[in-house]
């Protein structure tokens, strides 16, 4: 866990600190020269790395915070499960949930929905101000609680 919240702080963005946003998102993938694709999609997302460049393809129909914790997601796999060499690809839930899809979701919860307004807030209030459906909200509370973060 230390070394996923040493590598997120690298990045100096704020990460659990305030909420991200979608020009955060695009921000660091420009900083890390990761290209994003936005189209019709049957997953809401997935990145992938062929021949030694990064790709982040989001379904262009997402909107909102379900965007924000698709983009995240997908960033997080860049950030913490690349392979040195050779093709990759991670489809957001696609499949069972395994380690490296249950912290893509940490990462994804915490940059949309921070500590801060965890400890400064109740769900009602951050649900209602932020269109979080309680389900969203429930996996941060539980990550809050399992992992102090």
């Amino acid at each position: 866990m230390r070394f996923l919240i040493d590598k997120l702080n690298s990045l100096k963005i704020g990460w659990n600190e305030r909420e991200l946003t979608e020009r955060d998102f695009h921000r660091v993938c420009k900083r890390l020269k990761i290209s994003v694709i936005e189209m019709p999609l049957r997953t809401g997302g997935f990145y992938y790395r062929v021949m030694g460049r990064d790709y982040i393809a989001i379904d262009s129909r997402l909107t909102g915070p379900r965007k924000l914790l698709v983009q995240f997601h997908e960033l997080a796999h860049f950030l913490l499960h690349t392979p040195e060499s050779g093709a990759t690809a991670n489809f957001h839930n696609v499949g069972r949930k395994t380690r490296q899809e249950r912290e893509a979701d940490l990462v994804a919860l915490c940059a949309i929905i921070p500590k801060s307004w965890l400890e400064s807030r109740t769900p009602d209030e951050i649900a209602d101000e932020h269109t979080i459906s309680a389900d969203v909200l429930r996996e941060r509370l539980d990550i809050l609680e399992k992992h102090g973060i």
